[in-house]
Parts: structure tokens; sequence; C-alpha cells
């Protein structure tokens, strides 16, 4: 089944701050980023538990966060943008927050999320993104990083194909309508 994501304001004729963009992104990009984890799910890979199956749907929120950075580099000044990703990643951080404090239990997952963030930042930084989409080393450090949470075990082995073949090109098609139709 399709997931139905919300990519259009209500009122469509009220002006937008960034924060509020960065929000409604970062609701579509939880969204996604749960649904590409159950996806591996029904694809066989395997969790051990729920708190690898959250640290995957991290790996795929941090991915979508860097990838709305770049997809919006030429279109909105530095400035613009670095308050937008500011935005994004602070309201998915609390979206990981909660829901980790669901199924975890008490815990500053926050504070994780956003440590983990900054590391991955530095290490995307390295790997180009064109007008295509992101190149082939960004896409297969998303898989490196997701088979890294969820072992190399014989089950798991191959879930970095899985990531860099279908799953990451799905969920970028979908979040590049998202952030193309909250920008229009």
């Amino acid at each position: 089944m399709a997931l139905r994501l919300k990519s259009q304001w209500h009122k469509e004729d009220s002006e937008r701050t960034l924060a509020e963009i960065g929000g409604a992104i970062a609701f579509s990009a939880w969204r996604l980023g749960v649904d590409k984890a159950v996806n591996l799910h029904s694809k066989q890979f395997a969790y051990r538990d729920d708190a690898q199956r959250l640290a995957v749907v991290a790996e795929y929120l941090i991915f979508q966060a860097l990838a709305v950075e770049r997809m919006l580099f030429e279109s909105i000044s530095d400035e613009q943008r670095r308050e937008l990703v500011t935005a994004l990643v602070l309201k998915l951080a609390d979206h990981y927050e909660e829901n980790s404090r669901s199924m975890l239990g008490e815990g500053d997952y926050r504070a994780t999320f956003i440590e983990t963030f900054n590391l991955r930042a530095s290490e995307y930084a390295e790997f180009g993104y064109t007008d295509e989409g992101p190149t082939y080393p960004f896409l297969r450090h998303l898989g490196y990083e997701i088979q890294q949470t969820m072992g190399e075990s014989q089950v798991n082995r191959w879930v970095i194909d899985q990531v860099m073949d279908s799953d990451a090109p799905a969920l970028l098609k979908q979040l590049t309508r998202v952030v193309k139709d909250l920008f229009s």
C-alpha cells in the first residue's frame, strides 16, 4: 500500500515560516523513515529489537535531512537553508525522542539523535549530490550505516543492496515531491 504524505498547506495563501516548513517536512520524513524500516522487515531482514529498529529509522531520518539540505542548496540562501534544516532536525529529534520513550522507556534520545546527526553530517559532507539526486557514495553510506546498525548476519548481509537499489530511491522520490510541494 502506498504511503500518503501531506505535501500541501490547508490554507495555501498564508505565508509559511521556514520553521513551519521544516516541521511539515519532518512529519513526512518520520513517516517515510518508519515506512522504510518496516519495508526492510517485510523483505525478510531481521531486527534484534525495537532499539535496533529505531536506530535504522534514525539513519533514514538523518539521510533525509541531509538530502533536503542538498536539494535546497541553490534555491534558498545559506542562512535560510541553515534555519530550515535546524528546524527540521530539531523536529525530527522530537519525533525520535517521543517514539523512543514510548517503545524503550526513559532516556535522552533527543541528544543522542542530534549527536548522531552531527556525526553523519560531517561524513555525508564528503559525498556529492547532483540535480539528479545523491551520488553513489551518498547512497552507499546510508546502506552502510544501516548494515552496521542491523549487523552482517546471514539474514541481513544484503541489506545494503536493498537500501541502495530500492528503498532509498523510493524514499527520495517521495521526499522530493514533499519538499517541492511545500515550497510552491
